[in-house]
């Protein structure tokens, strides 16, 4: 495993995304146990979670959970481990997304969050969505009153502008340390907020890095040739997994960029984590871009 920074702390490249342990077609608590523990025998230090990620009503925070079990059981150290979890989204009856960027109710996430995780404090807190109801500089401000609290060390931002980076960036200074915005072969209208990011000495981390590649995805418009099929074309090549080659992909972006790549199996995970051994040529990554 190779590592970056994130604040003042050095990660690994390649993080997990938890979410899909404890969402829609979540597998059982054995292999998301089994999930978690794969990822940190692979070296993985960083560990995405959000107390909204659960599936039925009155299960906020199960991801949470089930992320402060997995390292409970951990037979190795876990000291390293950095859980970086959100606030300021949640589940509506019918499975949608909510919002909720009320400062009250962001102090009243955290602290709810840091019972659930444990410890003194929470790693990295990141304000999960802009509340177009509340003014983003009092939803930056309840991380401020978080982080002079002592509730929360580091703070970060998901889903933003470029101008809500700097907005933020102004509000909390060196305490802000993250963002993370979709950003993958499919989907890459946040170059901006990644050269702000990079810029500005902050973690980029790419949620739903994956997207794009999956085989239903591999046909692009007439006479075309999709980002998709450039990519297994490439780890066809290589003879490694597609998704191995779009996180080796990511990581050239910027040495800002440490992907959170969701994972549900522990081979999943694992292969994820060879991404920082893949090298690719200089001619593969323009034909990725």
């Amino acid at each position: 495993m190779k590592y970056r920074r994130l604040g003042n702390t050095e990660v690994s490249a390649i993080g997990l995304g938890a979410m899909p342990l404890s969402i829609e077609h979540r597998p059982d608590e054995d292999r998301a146990i089994a999930t978690v523990h794969a990822a940190l025998d692979a070296g993985v230090t960083l560990i995405d979670t959000a107390d909204s990620y659960y599936w039925h009503a009155g299960e906020r925070g199960h991801n949470e959970l089930l992320v402060a079990r997995a390292l409970s059981r951990y037979g190795g150290d876990t000291s390293h481990i950095l859980v970086a979890t959100k606030g300021g989204r949640g589940r509506s009856s019918d499975g949608g997304w909510t919002v909720n960027g009320a400062p009250a109710h962001l102090k009243a996430a955290a602290e709810a969050s840091l019972r659930r995780l444990g410890g003194d404090a929470i790693g990295l807190y990141q304000l999960h969505k802009p509340d177009p109801e509340v003014p983003w500089a009092d939803s930056v401000g309840a991380l401020r009153e978080l982080l002079d609290a002592g509730t929360i060390r580091c703070a970060g931002i998901s889903n933003v502008t470029t101008d809500q980076i700097q907005e933020a960036h102004a509000i909390l200074g060196d305490a802000l340390v993250s963002v993370q915005n979709q950003y993958s072969p499919a989907v890459r209208d946040s170059e901006p907020t990644l050269e702000l990011s990079t810029r500005l000495g902050l973690a980029f981390l790419p949620w739903s890095p994956l997207g794009g590649i999956s085989r239903s995805a591999l046909d692009g418009p007439s006479g075309s040739t999709s980002a998709g099929t450039v990519f297994h074309r490439i780890a066809a090549e290589h003879g490694v997994s597609v998704q191995r080659v779009v996180l080796a992909w990511l990581l050239s972006r910027s040495p800002a960029v440490i992907p959170i790549p969701g994972a549900s199996r522990p081979e999943s995970i694992q292969d994820s984590a060879g991404a920082t051994d893949l090298e690719l040529s200089p001619a593969e990554l323009q034909r990725g871009w």
